[in-house]
């Protein structure tokens, strides 16, 4: 019997997105093998955390790259760098920042997410600069005072045509030394996301470890510079300040050095093809129900450049609303979690789906429409 069947707890096929509320992704038989070889011995994990990033630096052409307890922590821990470097009387006083400590962070007003709060966190106040119809560069540079730690870009692809391009405040934050930070939690693909934002000039981008990676859930990736990761790793754990709640074990660093490893030797030409492939079966495969229609949507929730599946459903044909789809769906066997869109369409997301359950999803709908049918 599996564990969650011991538990009592129905698992999911996730046609939604890498949530962190289902789990995230599936990770590799690689990847669990690398956290059950590393769970057998106790190591330095100060030292262990210092090879890893080395390791993935090199992999993902960093100067230096950094596992944290997920992203959200990279967030707190990126901030954190930024206002103490390596002083350890400024350390301490976190999330009480006085005078002699930068306290604000810099952030599009359009490009704010219920996730700041990681970086609000430390004690810092938001400046927010434009709005929903854009911002200047001269309102970025405006912002900027001696009290500036950070400039954070929250990205996604489908919004950043409304803020001040990455070239132009690259150029601003190195003017004013002021820090350019990226959270790319969920912009993998593509691959080359790994080092296109450091290299064209931003100090740090961060990644979730446990979404595109497929690698632990609970773990976050930071690459960037190696005066910030330094600054990253001092405030972080096993040291007793900011960071300490925020533990990664010997499990997830060695585990998500598998997952970038496994992640760069993909086909991601082919994982694509894939993802293309199961828009064109759900075409088929509706092609003759009435009240059905489906389309290629593209790029993904999170603007990746990735297809997914968008199926409308006209209720006055069917007989049934998406609501009720969707709810006999999730409470069926097996349970199916996916996206809503609008008032009568789903969004079906193949990077989370594992092998025969696109087949799967395509029964059960049918099978809940006819049945409304009959």
């Amino acid at each position: 019997m599996s564990i969650y069947k011991r538990l009592g707890i129905h698992t999911v096929i996730n046609g939604n997105a890498t949530l962190t509320r289902l789990g995230g992704s599936i990770m590799p038989p690689e990847v669990v093998e690398a956290m059950t070889e590393a769970s057998k011995h106790f190591v330095d994990i100060i030292e262990l955390q210092k090879r890893v990033g080395e390791e993935i630096a090199r992999l993902t052409h960093n100067e230096a790259a950094y596992v944290s307890c997920g992203a959200a922590a990279a967030l707190t821990l990126s901030t954190a760098a930024c206002i103490t470097g390596l002083d350890s009387a400024k350390r301490e006083k976190f999330p009480h920042l006085d005078a002699s400590m930068k306290s604000e962070v810099i952030v599009h007003r359009y490009g704010r997410v219920g996730y700041d709060f990681a970086v609000r966190q430390v004690g810092i106040t938001m400046v927010e600069i434009g709005d929903e119809n854009g911002t200047t560069p001269e309102e970025l540079e405006n912002a900027i005072t001696d009290k500036t730690a950070a400039i954070f870009y929250f990205a996604n692809p489908s919004r950043e045509h409304l803020w001040v391009p990455y070239e132009k405040t690259i150029a601003i934050a190195k003017r004013h030394d002021v820090p350019l930070i990226v959270d790319a939690a969920a912009q993998l693909p593509p691959a080359e996301n790994l080092w296109r934002f450091t290299h064209k000039g931003a100090d740090l981008a961060l990644f979730s470890g446990g979404k595109g990676l497929c690698g632990p859930q609970s773990s976050g990736l930071i690459v960037g510079k190696k005066s910030l990761i330094e600054a990253i790793a001092f405030n972080g754990p096993p040291h007793p300040f900011i960071g300490r709640g925020m533990k990664v074990g010997k499990e997830e660093m060695v585990g998500l050095l598998a997952a970038v490893t496994w992640y760069l030797n993909h086909d991601h030409g082919q994982l694509q093809q894939s993802y293309e492939d199961q828009v064109t079966y759900y075409a088929e495969a509706f092609k003759d129900i009435q009240g059905v229609t489906v389309h290629r949507s593209f790029p993904s929730e999170a603007g990746q450049p990735m297809p997914r599946t968008d199926i409308r459903f006209d209720k006055a044909q069917l007989g049934i609303t998406r609501d009720e789809i969707l709810r006999q769906l999730l409470s069926g066997e097996p349970a199916i979690d996916i996206a809503g869109t609008g008032a009568d369409g789903v969004l079906i997301n193949g990077q989370t789906l594992m092998p025969g359950e696109v087949e799967i999803i395509a029964q059960r709908l049918k099978e809940i429409l006819l049945s409304e049918g009959s």
